[in-house]
């Protein structure tokens, strides 16, 4: 095939370290090898099994599935409740004493909260969201820190089955009002602020600003978190603490459809309309709690920890809605990773004893960059299974984790999933699967997925890279997006006819490893190669002095794209011209000389957004000197001007 016509992405960096299932793991593991030839005999009849064996129902489903491509509807006629399956029945069942949530904030204060306190404190708010005038099928926004009464919040609105609309708590105003017009929502639930880094976020005084334009919210509960001064709109504003806790501890659950909506989650698209993805009630939940249980083999006395924020959908599925499905104990941290010190993470997990990990691969680079040392002063032998989520991770951050963290017993399950699809799909299980650092390995039981051309043809095993598409329906997809089916079918399922195009180019190796290489929009070309950004990411990483790097291409005359390189290097390290150059002959030694970065700049740090994610974006507008896009979603939006000046200086970089 000639490269100048439509290539597929090339597959340059290989990998063939390999690491088995621990015995004690594999011996006493929730998924035994079986399950994939199960699942693939008859996938409905297997989701069927699992919505049986995971949830209590109302009534029973008539139909397994309807799918009418794009459109799913899973377990049609059925009916049941989500805060009832994630609370009430485990109470039921005498699981009250249970802690459901250790709370630990960022000033060091902590709450305990068994699933008794849970449904209690459930409960009192979904009666103030009742006496406020919220019905079913109202829409809810939420707008909060990572306090417990975050998903108490949502957990109130699925017991009135009133659909909530999470918004990130570090989004400015502007974004939270668009996402209230959009979703016409009746109510927001927010907080006087929220800590972060040591410092207060100002969250009510944003919420003023967007409630202000956003026509349709009539009334805001406000949890006092912080202290600070905030401003009260009389008639509309209602403390938590006055409201809330003076409303009845008992309310039944309404017993909902299974296609009734349980929530929208905006996520960014190519226009400056964020997409409001639809979940649903039924599917959504038996996808959640079954991966939940088996990715994470979770046991009845599991402590397990999702290091992300609730504000994203990991955190709906598997910070809140999964593990409450499956009664689960889980952490619940509200701030930085580093604050006070570097090893805030270690000193929770030393804390709480806890045996699942999960959390971004940009926050275990940022770990390696400040070394080993920190994690080396606590005692995290309690864990038992890592997990990575949000982006693919590089081969060298993969064994770091694998070794210093989990001590070099801990299976790594690297997931690959999205906010439209609900549930991980890509996954390892850890206690069948020999792992490939870097790999997500296999879909999950059930998951249809695969790789194609431009053409839409498939790609062999082994014979390079291309477009990942999945081939069947799961039942925690998203079912629209909200008031434009239109840009539904567009975005997802025209570029390649009967399949669900994700977004993400991958390679599948001879062994049927799939090998995630990131957004297509982050592919590069160069000299009509189109090359990934996360190999060209991982040959630099595998550098002994490198702790994280993100490249973008540059328009270049001669080549197309030119790769350019920012790095961070590790704490002990010193940037020089020769280090640079060493980099550049580094990654032509790992991958080939097509992909020998022509610029490498040195940077103490990267633009990313709150939940770990590079803003490649950006750094493609600082490579190609445009004026910067959107940065309202950064960390921490000061960073791009430091990178920007430091790449306009005359020594930012060093050119071939």
């Amino acid at each position: 095939m000639s490269l100048n016509v439509q290539p597929e992405i090339e597959a340059l960096l290989s990998e063939r370290r390999e690491f088995p299932p621990p015995a004690e793991i594999a011996r006493n593991a929730n998924a035994q090898a079986d399950i994939y030839a199960r699942a693939e005999r008859d996938f409905e009849g297997f989701w069927a099994e699992e919505a049986e064996q995971r949830l209590d129902w109302y009534r029973k489903w008539d139909q397994v599935l309807e799918w009418d491509l794009p459109y799913a509807k899973w377990f049609v006629g059925g009916r049941l409740n989500v805060a009832y399956n994630c609370v009430d029945r485990h109470v039921e069942r005498g699981l009250g004493s249970k802690v459901a949530y250790h709370w630990e904030g960022e000033p060091g204060d902590t709450r305990t909260i068994t699933y008794a306190d849970l449904q209690r404190e459930v409960n009192k708010c979904a009666n103030a969201l009742q006496a406020l005038g919220v019905k079913t099928g109202d829409r809810v926004g939420i707008y909060m820190p990572m306090i417990p009464e975050l998903p108490i919040a949502m957990l109130a609105c699925a017991k009135i089955g009133a659909p909530h609309v999470v918004v990130f708590g570090g989004f400015s105003s502007d974004a939270l009002q668009g996402r209230m017009i959009d979703s016409e929502a009746v109510a927001l639930i927010t907080a006087d602020g929220g800590w972060r880094n040591g410092k207060v976020l100002d969250l009510k005084g944003a919420a003023d600003v967007a409630v202000a334009n956003a026509p349709t919210i009539k009334n805001v509960l406000v949890v006092r978190r912080t202290g600070h001064d905030v401003s009260m709109t009389p008639g509309r504003d209602h403390w938590w603490h006055d409201f809330v806790e003076r409303q009845s501890e008992q309310c039944d659950p309404v017993p909902l459809d299974s296609e009734h909506l349980l929530y929208l989650l905006h996520t960014s698209g190519t226009t400056a309309k964020p997409k409001g993805v639809m979940h649903t009630t039924g599917g959504y939940l038996v996808g959640i709690a079954s991966t939940h249980h088996y990715i994470f083999d979770i046991k009845p006395d599991s402590v397990y920890w999702c290091a992300a924020d609730i504000g994203w959908v990991t955190g709906h599925s598997y910070i809140v809605y999964g593990p409450l499905a499956n009664a689960t104990t889980s952490i619940l941290y509200e701030g930085a990773p580093q604050y006070p010190a570097p090893d805030r993470w270690w000193s929770i997990i030393e804390k709480y004893k806890v045996n699942v990990l999960y959390c971004a691969p940009t926050a275990i680079r940022a770990f390696m960059k400040q070394g080993e040392e920190w994690p080396a002063k606590h005692d995290m032998s309690s864990l038992r299974v890592l997990g990575t989520v949000g982006e693919p991770i590089n081969p060298e951050a993969w064994l770091w984790y694998h070794k210093y963290i989990g001590g070099g017993r801990c299976p790594v399950v690297d997931t690959w999933w999205q906010t439209e699809t609900g549930m991980i799909l890509i996954t390892p299980l850890p206690g069948i699967t020999t792992l490939r650092p870097g790999s997500a390995t296999r879909p999950f039981p059930g998951v249809g997925a695969k790789v194609v051309d431009a053409d839409g043809k498939d790609v062999p095993d082994g014979q390079g890279g291309g477009y990942l598409v999945l081939t069947r329906p799961w039942p925690a997809m998203l079912r629209g997006i909200y008031k434009d089916p239109d840009r539904y079918v567009n975005t997802y399922w025209s570029r390649f006819p009967g399949y669900y195009f994700a977004g993400d180019g991958c390679k599948v190796d001879a062994d049927g490893y799939f090998w995630l290489l990131g957004r297509v929009d982050d592919v590069m070309k160069v000299s009509g190669h189109r090359i990934s950004t996360i190999e060209v990411e991982s040959a630099l990483v595998d550098h002994p002095a490198v702790a994280e790097a993100a490249v973008v291409g540059r328009s270049d005359p001669i080549t197309g794209e030119a790769i350019f390189a920012f790095v961070i290097l590790k704490a002990s390290v010193e940037p020089s011209d020769t280090l640079a150059a060493e980099l550049r002959e580094h990654v032509a030694r790992k991958i080939g000389a097509i992909a020998r970065p022509k610029m490498v700049m040195f940077t103490p740090e990267l633009p990313k957004t709150r939940s770990g994610k590079i803003m490649r974006r950006l750094l493609r507008d600082i490579a190609e000197h445009r004026p910067l896009g959107d940065v309202t979603t950064l960390a921490d939006s000061g960073i791009v001007e430091t990178i920007r000046d430091k790449a306009q200086s005359s020594e930012a970089e060093q050119l071939i």
